[in-house]
């Protein structure tokens, strides 16, 4: 039943349905863009899962959290728990280590997965998230979309990324996504930020690329995933396409990641 279940999928590979569902993926945020990815990990089989978040569901989600009700709204319904029921609607025997808290203080569930997805919404909670990815030697896959007004223009524009922070690869640093201009600038703004503009389409679309790149990763079905992944994605336009930057940044070496920095902290007395 189960191999028929993913028949479809078989041009994956011969191992690639084994090498999925062994493979814990982690999600640190569940809101726009994680539960899409949640949805999408549990129909193509993943089977163990590592979930952050600790909010509830509100009536300004109901427009994008995929998964989420009325009835989760007026009960207050933890997105975990929402996230958690997708994935057994799918997966009744997945395995899912649920965290209703900060990630930050849950390093120890963070550095089992396999892979990790970042749908997380500042840049400072991205710099910190990759840190301890680097530090375990996990994949990080950054997906984030915003919507800007630029003076003079009448329509807004929407844009937005997808990374693959890979060890020993270039950071979101490196790839000058992540600045120390952008983070102060964040910083001095933090508790002023207001609500930020999400709609559903555009995480479905970032979500959908970065499961692909998780995809390919694990069971390398395209031959061809070798190289650095920074996309660009123009929410006008409806393109995503390799982020322009590209041709112009040494990609050779990540000088903030040093290789002697991996693995859990060393203390040493003076």
């Amino acid at each position: 039943m189960e191999n028929e279940r993913y028949s479809r999928q078989s041009f994956l590979g011969p191992d690639a349905q084994d090498k999925i569902a062994s493979c814990r993926a982690g999600v640190a945020g569940l809101g726009g863009g994680g539960s899409h990815v949640v949805q999408q990990l549990a129909h193509i089989g993943f089977k163990k899962y590592a979930l952050f978040d600790g909010d509830i569901a509100k009536d300004v989600n109901l427009n994008r959290n995929v998964g989420t009700t009325l009835a989760d709204v007026e009960g207050g319904v933890s997105k975990l728990d929402i996230a958690r029921r997708t994935i057994l609607g799918l997966q009744q025997d997945a395995d899912i280590i649920a965290v209703p808290g900060r990630w930050q203080d849950n390093a120890d569930v963070l550095k089992r997965c396999d892979i990790v997805f970042g749908c997380v919404d500042s840049f400072s909670e991205r710099d910190q998230l990759e840190r301890c990815a680097r530090r375990y030697l996990i994949p990080l896959i950054d997906i984030g979309m915003d919507v800007l007004h630029p003076e003079g223009d009448p329509a807004p524009t929407m844009s937005g990324q997808l990374i693959l922070s890979m060890p020993g690869g270039p950071c979101m640093k490196c790839l000058g996504f992540l600045t120390d201009q952008r983070l102060a600038q964040e910083a001095s703004r933090y508790g002023a930020a207001g609500p930020r503009p999400q709609v559903v389409w555009p995480n479905g679309i970032l979500a959908s690329s970065a499961v692909g790149v998780a995809v390919d990763l694990i069971t390398d079905w395209t031959r061809s995933l070798r190289g650095v992944v920074y996309r660009s994605y123009s929410g006008n336009t409806g393109l995503i396409e390799p982020h322009a930057r590209l041709p112009y940044l040494d990609l050779n070496n990540c000088s903030h990641f040093p290789v002697e920095q991996v693995g859990d902290p060393v203390f040493r007395k003076l």
